[in-house]
């Protein structure tokens, strides 16, 4: 049975929110934060708390400050990795391994911070490799150089980075098919919105019952 409780935590940039969906004989925590434009809600978010405690991995889903302040703009990158390490401890609390993780920006602050932590490993979901039409922007270093194993799932017409546009090496990739970058999937797609979402819980369930340690 999975336990479900809320937390809040004070951190360095405010008041941060922890939602706890607590395996029963857990063995990891996963932690995901959302991205800048939206919150817990996010529909990968909770197909992984409602698929991954049956797997042993107590899942906690992380609000930032500016979220909980109930702000519409997301802070700042220093602000969001500042929330972030201040909400570290309160993740570890459990006494077991943590996977640092998020969706979109909140990837980019588990790839950013993962590693000086303690991290276990880094879960990116919907990692925004470029913003929409600039290529050239490119954000990739921040997975390269995690220097943590790190899974990416990503959408197939991601606006942000498709899945053939990411570099080689330095971590393992997952494409939703015609997933955009809320892993939305068109009606007339060849996979159905729930087929998305259970290919999303289950490779990233898989990805971890093969983490070391």
């Amino acid at each position: 049975m999975t336990r479900t409780r809320t937390q809040s935590v004070e951190t360095p940039a405010g008041e941060a929110r922890i939602t706890w969906h607590t395996a029963a004989d857990a063995r990891l925590v996963l932690a995901v934060g959302h991205g800048a434009g939206g919150g817990i809600e996010a529909r990968d978010l909770q197909a992984l708390a409602a698929a991954l405690p049956g797997r042993g991995v107590t899942v906690a889903l992380v609000e930032q400050p500016w979220r909980v302040a109930g702000k519409k703009v997301a802070s700042a990158p220093k602000v969001l990795d500042q929330g972030w390490r201040g909400l570290w401890p309160a993740l570890a609390a459990p006494g077991l391994p943590v996977v640092a993780g998020g969706r979109s920006a909140g990837a980019r602050v588990a790839c950013r911070t993962g590693r000086e932590l303690g991290a276990l490993a880094v879960l990116a979901l919907a990692f925004p490799l470029h913003p929409p039409g600039k290529p050239e922007k490119s954000r990739a270093e921040e997975l390269t150089e995690a220097g943590l194993p790190t899974l990416v799932v990503q959408g197939g017409r991601d606006a942000f980075g498709r899945p053939e546009e990411f570099p080689e090496g330095g971590f393992s990739l997952v494409e939703v098919p015609f997933g955009d970058h809320g892993f939305a999937v068109p009606k007339r797609a060849d996979i159905g919105q729930d087929e998305a979402l259970e290919l999303i819980a289950g490779a990233v369930g898989d990805w971890l019952e093969k983490l070391p340690g």
